[in-house]
């Protein structure tokens, strides 16, 4: 018999410095070992032989006579790799019925010693003493485990966190290109590549566009030569908010460039065409209108055409630029059908 006087003189465990290092490892000393080995049964595993699976319930634990042990903790972690002397599934002795926080493998052909809860009693009963020191190591490496483990997993959450905020960034930089690519940097209506787009999805859909508006600033370049070019950009950016307004989900409002611009509707006739065209003249006038008004408050001309399904767009431009053309012949401020 091994007494409990004789494991308190005995050499700490290799790995755990006499002077009560933090340095723990999973490894019996050779009086622990052959202890712990008269009260457990030994078992051969075949090289890649299963021990346990993650998740099972722990009844035992085991000591590595030869070979060695694979723990695989999942997805994302390192596995440990054990040898002679080691253990482990130590959890069993502490807390009944406990899963397993990984998988047991041999890596190669291997004897262990298995020891239950059944054995490890009469150990206690055998060496309180040197039970006694074998928890407290056991214990203070569960807990260093599980400070490592909250290190890792606030490092993994701050690299998740930078990589979240870089895809954030990226994602910001995409719409903000796309923005650049499609949108009008003056007014952040539409631009003709925008168009081009829409075009094209709605021949592919068979939701085409059933309206078109085509307006044009009267006496653009006239604005420009008294006021400035600032003036005209005011005027373009005042329009372009009137525009905005009267197109739906569905519908598209674009700079074509300069001063043209275009709105399509996808789901109109020819009342509700000319009703919006007039809205957008009656805007206009009061900006004009409106006491202590800029330079940039502007009257329009429209040209309004129906798309009929059957028309390439090019048709439905000429159409509405037809009628546009006959709004300024006219003289301006105002919205002219195109009379086919």
């Amino acid at each position: 018999m091994v007494s409990g006087g004789l494991a308190k003189q005995a050499d700490p465990p290799a790995g755990l410095s006499a002077a009560g290092g933090s340095t723990l490892r999973a490894q019996l000393s050779p009086m622990e070992f052959a202890l712990f080995a008269s009260f457990g049964v030994r078992r051969r595993l075949a090289a890649d032989q299963v021990l346990f699976r993650r998740g099972d319930l722990c009844t035992s634990m085991y000591i590595i006579v030869s070979g060695a042990i694979c723990l695989d903790f999942g997805p994302g972690l390192p596995a440990k790799q054990l040898a002679a002397n080691d253990f482990f599934g130590e959890l069993a002795m502490l807390m009944e019925r406990h899963p397993r926080s990984s998988d047991a493998r041999a890596s190669c052909e291997t004897q262990l010693i298995e020891l239950t809860q059944e054995g490890f009693e009469q150990l206690i009963e055998q060496d309180p003493a040197m039970v006694v020191f074998f928890l407290r190591r056991t214990v203070s490496r569960v807990v260093g485990s599980e400070q490592r483990l909250i290190g890792q997993l606030s490092r993994r959450n701050q690299e998740l966190e930078a990589a979240l905020g870089n895809l954030y960034s990226a994602t910001h930089e995409l719409n903000h290109t796309r923005e650049m690519v499609y949108n009008d940097d003056l007014t952040g209506l539409h631009n003709r590549r925008s168009l081009t787009a829409y075009l094209q999805r709605s021949h592919r859909s068979g939701q085409r566009p059933q309206g078109l508006l085509l307006i044009d600033c009267d006496d653009f370049k006239g604005l420009n030569d008294r006021h400035g070019h600032l003036a005209g950009d005011q005027a373009l950016q005042r329009l372009a908010r009137i525009l905005d307004s009267v197109v739906g989900q569905d519908d598209l409002a674009c700079r074509l460039g300069g001063d043209e611009f275009c709105v399509l509707l996808c789901r109109t006739d020819a009342l509700h065409l000319m009703r919006t065209a007039e809205f957008i003249l009656d805007a206009m006038r009061s900006l004009a209108a409106f006491p202590g008004a800029e330079p940039g408050a502007r009257s329009v001309s429209i040209g309004v055409s129906l798309v009929n399904a059957t028309y390439h767009w090019n048709e439905a431009y000429a159409r509405a630029d037809q009628a546009l053309y006959e709004a300024k012949r006219l003289g301006g401020n105002r919205a002219q059908w195109f009379a086919g």
